[in-house]
């Protein structure tokens, strides 16, 4: 569903951050802002800010931000577009329909009716399992036998589904209902139908202890289901249907999401029991995919909770694969501001059985030393090669490409093509060169935007950085200026043309944003930072952009235009001065470079007498 920009600027200005916030944290009064402790992590003091003024909140504490939008969708795990509905019916306002045809708009709402029906059937089929459990004196000596408590089971909902052919039908008077089929519980089939015009129908769970999975909003979309002696297939899936694709859903989220933002951190496994065993002996910031490799929705959607995750497989070869599949999924994603890990146990352990054998600190030690993503790209990449020989280390270079390659722009993939090029025994530019032939960085001498970049990355008052949350690492001039006009948009219009094409020529990312900031002026008007800030989702650069702002907000610095008037005047005499060094090696030469050289050497001189005095 496409929902208009206008709207939702609309709907920002129409909403109060305060008011949303005030459902879910008790706000005290602190000054201009209110304060209460952060909802997502444990904290003892108030660290967490809401500003009335700028519609948005900001922990100083673990550094998350946002408005009443991003409020919702982090606190409660709706999408974008149900937190837009949520708060559209609070403040008596209508979403727009997305322009598609009469017809279309009405296959959607037919569509979103036959999902609530479906999650209600399954939600009572979990019931039902779930009540046949505790009359299973088997399927509960399994659960004991493997180690897991009434509380735990309680907690996921877990169930049985008795060694029947039509168990269901007690629970579903209408056995024949095709929703029955369509919801993944029971089975038709056509070829053996025991009348004209009707099918033999069987449950399509029998024998097995029952893991009801949930979405998000705690509704049953599916279930997984295991065998309690032998047989094949060990674990059954619910089938695709209109409520669950098991290549996006991930076992225990719901029940996960409180104790992942506690903990700061989200632990991925393979399995069910891994995911019960865990959140039984005090790791309850678990979840595990659904019999899939790991995948980029996952990570993504793992990524709405919190910016840390630790993938922990089993110790053997399979856990190793799952792990590579996890890198490469998740290598689009790792920005400077996300942390991931892999967690490695022996060969002869999963997480499930290493707990149990060694103990929650013995567990806890593994995860506190998970190894980096970076660490693990270069080892997948060095896997198989020989780094004594130049066949060997040329090898590893090729296997590293496209893993670098995927990463995002940012420090992480500059500091990484250091560490390869070190192992396979190249410069660092002789193996960016290889990789991106003709690049300006590869090619040892500086082009104009490199000049251009270095004046742009110069730090900007370093030492007074995000004084009451965690440092980030250093602000530039251009982050410094960037976090200054998305944060108060309005100032663009009080630049001048001149200034307006010193932002728009700086390198990536710095100059796209300036220019996408300009042509939202144009378009939209005057946009608060919470409307700018919807308006970047899915922007190339939208992380970064997001990031300059949190900085800003999380610093105890006073911002205003004359801040942003200084960090102009310095990038232009930045760049004046990265000017005057390319003349100076022509006005040996050159009469008139020679001039220019004069002229640019008193407009420096007049600049620096002007800052100086600001």
């Amino acid at each position: 569903m496409l929902i208009p920009q206008t709207f939702i600027q609309e709907l920002l200005n129409r909403v109060d951050v305060v008011d949303v916030v005030g459902r879910y944290v008790a706000l005290k009064k602190g000054g201009a802002n209110l304060m209460g402790l952060c909802p997502f992590h444990s904290e003892k003091s108030p660290s967490f800010s809401v500003s009335p003024s700028k519609q948005f909140y900001h922990c100083f504490g673990c550094g998350v931000s946002g408005d009443a939008i991003e409020f919702l969708m982090a606190h409660t795990g709706t999408s974008f577009v149900e937190a837009v509905q949520e708060l559209a019916q609070q403040a008596g306002l209508q979403v727009p329909q997305d322009p598609a045809t009469p017809l279309e708009r009405e296959r959607a709402a037919q569509q979103r009716q036959q999902q609530a029906s479906l999650t209600e059937l399954l939600e009572k089929a979990a019931l039902a399992y779930a009540k046949q459990l505790r009359s299973a004196p088997r399927a509960v000596a399994y659960l004991k036998g493997r180690g897991l408590s009434g509380q735990i089971a309680k907690t996921f909902l877990l169930g049985y589904a008795s060694d029947g052919w039509r168990n269901l039908a007690s629970v579903f008077p209408d056995y024949a209902d095709a929703r029955l089929v369509e919801a993944g519980l029971v089975v038709s089939h056509e070829s053996e139908a025991t009348a004209p015009g009707q099918s033999k129908r069987y449950d399509r769970f029998r024998d097995r202890i029952m893991f009801p999975i949930r979405n998000v909003k705690g509704e049953t979309i599916g279930f997984g289901a295991r065998v309690i002696d032998q047989g094949e297939p060990k674990y059954l899936n619910s089938p695709e249907t209109p409520v669950f694709s098991k290549g996006r859903e991930l076992y225990g989220l719901f029940e996960a999401r409180s104790a992942i933002r506690s903990a700061g951190y989200c632990l991925v496994t393979e399995g069910y029991m891994d995911v019960l065993a865990l959140a039984q002996l005090g790791f309850a910031n678990v979840v595990a995919a659904l019999g899939t490799a790991c995948s980029a929705e996952h990570v993504q959607k793992l990524f709405r909770f919190t910016d840390a995750l630790v993938f922990g497989f089993d110790g053997d070869a399979a856990g190793r694969r799952a792990a590579c599949k996890a890198l490469q999924a998740a290598l689009p994603l790792a920005s400077d501001t996300r942390s991931l890990k892999f967690l490695f146990l022996p060969p002869e352990h999963d997480p499930d059985s290493f707990i149990r054998a060694h103990g929650q600190a013995a567990f806890a030690q593994c995860v506190q030393e998970a190894m980096p993503l970076s660490r693990f790209l270069i080892e997948t990449a060095s896997a198989g090669c020989d780094l004594a020989s130049a066949e060997g280390r040329a090898r590893m270079a090729a296997a590293a490409r496209p893993l670098w390659s995927a990463l995002p722009e940012g420090a992480l993939k500059r500091l990484l093509i250091g560490e390869l090029a070190e192992r396979v025994a190249l410069d660092s530019r002789d193996l960016l060169q290889l990789w991106q032939p003709g690049s300006a960085a590869a090619s040892g001498r500086p082009s104009g935007q490199a000049l251009e970049s270095r004046s742009a990355a110069r730090p900007y008052k370093t030492g007074a950085l995000a004084r009451g949350g965690p440092r980030r690492g250093v602000v530039s001039r251009a982050d410094r200026a960037l976090g200054l006009l998305l944060a108060h948009a309005g100032a663009w219009d009080s630049l001048s043309a001149d200034e307006h094409a010193l932002l728009g020529q700086l390198p990536s990312p710095h100059g796209p944003l300036f220019a996408w900031i300009e042509g939202q002026r144009h378009e939209h008007g005057a946009q608060s930072w919470a409307a700018l800030r919807q308006a970047l989702r899915g922007h190339t650069h939208e992380a970064f952009a997001n990031l300059q702002v949190e900085q800003l907000l999380g610093s105890n610095d006073d911002a205003d235009a004359g801040e942003l008037r200084d960090v102009l005047a310095r990038l232009r005499l930045d760049q004046w001065e990265l000017q005057s060094q390319a003349l100076a090696e022509q006005a040996h030469s050159d009469p008139q470079a020679r001039l220019r050289l004069q002229e640019l050497h008193a407009r420096i001189r007049t600049q620096k007498k002007h800052t100086q005095s600001g």
